[in-house]
């Protein structure tokens, strides 16, 4: 099997820039049902279910931010991801995306509803295509950008890894 270079990606996926959270990405599945308005408290009408393809390189990275929505994270092909992950309690915990299961990697996990959730490629990684599957689906009312200082006075032993993760997103390959 020939690895796919970061240009033959882009343009087989059919990869835009996902501005806001950055890198690049494509929705592939937007359910055609939608749960009714008032579903949850002060909700509009969304899609049942979403899934996004998203494609992580050096210069591009998931920004901090939270969903009120359970996201389902699955690892197709590339190099590790680390996500950086904090509770609505305030713990800070790492979990690596890859293909080495036996080194620990997981090529599925779940992000919990209310968790702030970071991603960027491991160190020397070249890039990394990933999905995300959401249900109810995502909008863009769910996005919710961290705030750096808030995040590190809570979390002050991570504020160079926060500093990286609340930079302005990059979108280009």
């Amino acid at each position: 099997m020939t690895r796919p270079t970061l240009s033959q990606l882009i343009e087989l996926l059919n990869l835009e820039p996902l501005t806001g959270e950055g890198g690049l990405f494509r929705q592939t599945w937007r359910s055609k049902e939608q749960l009714p308005e008032g579903f949850r408290p002060g909700a509009e009408s969304k899609p049942v279910g979403t899934a996004i393809q998203y494609l992580i390189t050096p210069r591009t990275f998931s920004r901090l931010h939270r969903l009120p929505t359970d996201e389902v994270y699955h690892f197709y092909l590339g190099d590790p991801v680390e996500m950086f992950l904090v509770s609505p309690q305030g713990e800070a915990s790492f979990r690596i995306l890859g293909q080495d299961l036996l080194g620990g990697m997981a090529v599925q996990t779940v992000v919990p509803a209310g968790w702030w959730q970071g991603s960027r490629l491991k160190e020397g990684g070249q890039w990394a295509l990933v999905g995300t599957t959401m249900a109810p689906g995502y909008t863009d009312e769910d996005y919710e950008d961290a705030d750096p200082s808030a995040m590190k006075e809570m979390l002050p032993q991570y504020a160079q890894l926060i500093d990286l993760l609340t930079a302005p997103a990059g979108t280009e390959a």
